[in-house]
């Protein structure tokens, strides 16, 4: 397998992310981005993954616990779910594009930085 193949199997669209919000999916929405990212845009379903939330996470969910991540690009967000999946959480997904995706096809009224 190669890494790239890998790496789009825990992948998801920011479109397919606005629809398990809209179906009310149960699942964690987790930004890895920094605070002062979080000030300048921010997806109001997701919540800021700090290392005290990402200790709980892995020490007290469900393995089979589904977790989206973003971040600005999609870069940080993949490696975040990587990270998740080494742990155990087989459910762990990546927002491709990040935030900047998200803006231009679910919520323009998202800030581009």
């Amino acid at each position: 397998i190669s890494q790239e193949n890998e790496s789009s199997d825990m992948e998801i669209t920011p479109v397919e992310v606005k629809k398990m919000i809209d179906k009310k999916d149960n699942f964690f929405f987790l930004d890895v981005r920094e605070p002062q990212e979080l000030q300048i845009a921010a997806i109001k379903q997701a919540t800021l993954l700090d290392r005290p939330l990402a200790e709980k996470i892995i020490s007290t969910f469900p393995k089979d616990t589904k977790l989206v991540f973003t971040c600005h690009h999609g870069n940080r967000s993949l490696q975040a779910a990587k990270y998740f999946k080494s742990q155990g959480f087989d459910n762990s997904l990546s927002m491709s594009g990040g935030i900047e995706a998200w803006s231009n096809k679910v919520d323009s009224s998202i800030a581009l930085y």
